[in-house]
């Protein structure tokens, strides 16, 4: 048999000879080749070793099989099955094993590049790249232009990376600046309600840390004589509640009032203690001066609590909640951070800058905090609940819609409208669109979806006009 199809071969070849039966020889090569299989296949020997093939099966594992010698989809060629190997002809099913598979049809051939430029005929593009051939039977059919193949060497040329939805905690820190400031509820202004002076300061300096009780002038008034005359007389008939009630109206305090002595001489001076602990952020007084009723003296603020009051942006005031905890560092001490939390937002935008304001409140037990530092804030905006998220990059967001790419099989990509939520360490929330379990492609998912619109574009063309030409 083997001296047989050597003569049949021969004999072809002759026939054809010189450079007409070259150029022959050419044009029928396939044919030569299945003659030459069909005879193998019959008993002729395939290899030097005299190995019989049996029948071809698809590179890739497909359950496609041909007794002659073919090229799949990608030009890549069927492996034969030898007589001598484990799996026979006898174990593949004879519904198989019928006929040669039908050739697929080829519509056209497309840019490699995704490029909207087709071609009837095979060709090369600028950069010498095949076009590809697109078949009648890719696809999902016409009710579902929008799923594309792709070739398993052009998914690793791409660098294609695909990734399981999931649910994640999502991190979103707003980070923001702000300024050091004084709780307002903890300041406290020094007046005086009656006419009179000043003779001697004790709270000479601004910044200066007293506390209540502590003497912060001496101040005489004509007044507050009258009035303590009156309360002696009234405490002498029996009646000291009556009598002290315009030394309270002009704001001395009870243990002043206690202390006045009931007989002998009368003072007619006294020392206005603090009335509470503070730092004195204003003085207005020297020695001499003459106050009125209604002048502020001193100004007192209790700086052991204070306020960072942060500028947020007009899109992110939506992500702000009383309560948030927030993180504060200031220039002051690098590398230290101060915990607070989100306390007021105030109901208003700044028209010059459209951020708004947020009160954040600090414990300040050291006083190391000043009034007017500057603060780097970052407030944590997220929640603790997990929720279906997938990375940012899986995103393809081209401004009225957003859009993933989900893997529905081996090479068959489809792009899926999303619609996401907030955003944070480097997740992206799914409100719609996704579901647990799926796997989206999160890297070279652009040259996906622009292949897949390409697609879709040439099926609504070839359904209105047949193949493009």
């Amino acid at each position: 048999m083997r001296i047989f199809a050597r003569t049949v071969l021969t004999l072809l070849l002759i026939a054809f000879g010189g450079a007409g039966g070259f150029l022959a020889a050419t044009k029928y090569r396939p044919h030569f080749d299945a003659l030459a299989s069909q005879i193998m296949i019959s008993g002729v020997t395939a290899t030097s070793a005299d190995r019989r093939i049996i029948y071809y099966r698809n590179p890739m594992g497909e359950p496609d099989i041909s007794l002659v010698p073919k090229k799949d989809s990608m030009d890549m060629d069927y492996i034969p099955v030898y007589a001598d190997e484990s799996t026979s002809i006898k174990e593949t099913s004879s519904s198989t094993l019928t006929a040669p598979a039908p050739e697929r049809k080829i519509l056209y051939y497309r840019n490699p590049m995704g490029l909207p430029d087709t071609s009837p005929e095979p060709k090369k593009d600028s950069m010498g790249m095949d076009y590809i051939p697109v078949y009648a039977d890719e696809g999902e059919g016409p009710a579902d232009p929008s799923i594309v193949r792709v070739s398993v060497e052009k998914i690793q040329r791409a660098g294609v990376r695909t990734q399981v939805v999931e649910r994640h905690v999502i991190a979103e820190p707003l980070r923001i600046p702000g300024t050091v400031s004084l709780d307002e509820r903890l300041e406290h202004s020094i007046t005086i309600r009656t006419e009179g002076f000043i003779e001697k300061v004790y709270a000479g300096t601004t910044g200066l840390h007293v506390k209540a009780g502590d003497p912060l002038f001496r101040f005489y008034s004509p007044q507050i004589v009258q009035a303590v005359v009156d309360y002696r007389l009234a405490a002498a008939q029996g009646q000291r509640e009556t009598g002290k009630t315009k030394l309270i109206n002009y704001g001395l305090s009870e243990s002043y009032i206690k202390s006045i002595p009931l007989e002998g001489e009368l003072p007619l001076s006294l020392d206005w203690p603090s009335p509470v602990d503070g730092v004195l952020m204003s003085k207005n007084v020297v020695v001499g001066t003459r106050v009125m009723p209604g002048d502020e003296l001193y100004r007192l603020a209790n700086v052991s609590n204070v306020w960072v009051i942060a500028d947020v942006p007009e899109q992110d005031v939506g992500r702000i909640a009383v309560g948030n905890p927030v993180s504060i560092s200031v220039r002051a001490f690098p590398g230290e951070t101060f915990r607070g939390k989100v306390t007021f937002v105030l109901p208003e935008l700044k028209p010059e800058t459209r951020t708004a304001q947020v009160r954040i409140e600090l414990p300040n037990p050291d006083h190391r905090l000043l009034h007017r530092m500057y603060a780097g804030v970052t407030i944590d905006t997220g929640s603790e609940a997990a929720v279906l998220a997938i990375p940012e990059s899986a995103v393809i967001d081209s401004g009225d819609k957003q859009v993933a790419i989900i893997e529905v099989g081996e090479g068959r990509f489809k792009p899926q409208a999303v619609r996401i939520g907030r955003r944070g360490g480097g997740q992206v929330e799914i409100l719609e669109g996704l579901v647990a379990g799926e796997r989206i492609v999160t890297r070279a998912n652009f040259l996906i979806d622009a292949e897949s619109n390409l697609q879709a574009a040439f099926t609504a063309l070839l359904a209105g006009q047949g193949a493009p030409q």
